[in-house]
């Protein structure tokens, strides 16, 4: 298997801050990693930088990472492709590119998200986009891309139907510093991704707007309840909510402002507009789309998701922050388990 590994890339393919940092740690521990963005002009500044200045400017290319922004070349023959471009961007993607997929092809991504028209897991377009594809997997887990890049401990979730696929992506990605740890369950392990995007502009704002320690706790704990019961409901399993692309997630997004969407709820409680937290940022803010999707799941499906119900309602409907909270804190008590 060692020989095999060295004589086919890995094609990464998503040159944003994520996709980048992921293609730095194969390429680190030993792997041949081809890297594709979709603007040529930026590609060749990395190339001639070896550096992704733009978002990770600390930590100098590996040797074994090239970069291309030829797409057919990427997708000629890689021992496997690691999506990471977002979640929005899937289906018009896949639909512009399918033939450059062979049935061989094993997929994996890294993006966290739902589709916003149709409520769809990422897995679930891929597979009706991709139908020659059966080898597909998510990775998720509590991870910002400068520590990855960086070498920092760091651990993830790999979740595929095909544990053979799955134990082999794993092979790939697991070193001394990054812990790769096999799950099946990759509707839990997808929404769980999502979700807790949505929950931490929540914390960011609470935290904007000064209401300390004990009102985030109760967030991300309330918040991780609100994660359980649409997933359950939606096919995901309990103890998947409880690992590291659950809880672990949670808690990351929640509580650092590495986080884009912690960042936008800090910025909301400001008085910034969305628009002026956009500009601020520069980057995709996965849970401002994924707020709506989440509250029509919620609805679809008869499950209680009050803090993301107060996020949407704050984006799409204008409701001031303070008065949000204000709602959260006036609900009825009830029993914690529910």
């Amino acid at each position: 298997m060692a020989a095999s590994k060295q004589k086919q890339s890995i094609a990464v393919l998503g040159a944003g801050s994520w996709g980048t940092a992921l293609a730095i740690h194969l390429a680190r521990v030993g792997h041949p990693v081809l890297l594709w963005g979709n603007d040529a002009e930026h590609v060749q500044l990395l190339a001639e930088q070896r550096c992704n200045q733009r978002y990770l400017p600390d930590t100098t290319f590996p040797e074994r990472l090239q970069l291309s922004a030829n797409l057919e070349q990427v997708l000629a023959s890689p021992a496997w492709v690691l999506i990471a471009i977002p979640s929005h961007a899937y289906r018009p993607f896949l639909q512009t590119n399918a033939h450059l997929f062979s049935e061989d092809t094993g997929i994996a991504w890294a993006s966290k998200g739902l589709e916003q028209t149709s409520g769809k897991l990422i897995h679930q377009v891929v597979a009706e986009e991709l139908p020659q594809c059966k080898r597909l997997a998510v990775l998720s887990g509590p991870t910002f891309a400068k520590e990855v890049a960086a070498n920092l401990p760091t651990a993830l979730t790999v979740a595929s139907e095909s544990a053979s696929f799955c134990e082999e992506l794993c092979g790939y990605l697991h070193s001394g510093r990054f812990r790769a740890y096999q799950s099946s369950d990759m509707v839990g392990v997808e929404l769980g991704g999502a979700i807790k995007n949505v929950l931490a502009i929540a914390a960011g704002a609470a935290d904007g707007l000064g209401f300390g320690a004990n009102t985030r706790a109760a967030l991300i704990t309330r918040g991780l309840a609100e994660m359980m019961r649409l997933g359950e409901v939606m096919g995901g399993d309990k103890e998947t909510f409880m690992g590291l692309a659950g809880v672990g997630d949670l808690i990351l997004t929640c509580t650092d402002n590495q986080s884009r969407n912690r960042r936008t709820g800090l910025l909301l409680a400001q008085g910034k507009t969305l628009e002026q937290v956009r500009d601020e940022i520069g980057q995709a803010i996965e849970g401002i789309k994924t707020a709506q999707v989440v509250v029509s799941l919620a609805r679809k499906y008869g499950v209680e998701v009050p803090i993301s119900e107060q996020v949407y309602r704050v984006l799409y409907e204008g409701l001031p922050i303070d008065k949000a909270v204000n709602t959260l804190l006036s609900r009825k008590s009830s029993q914690e388990t529910r």
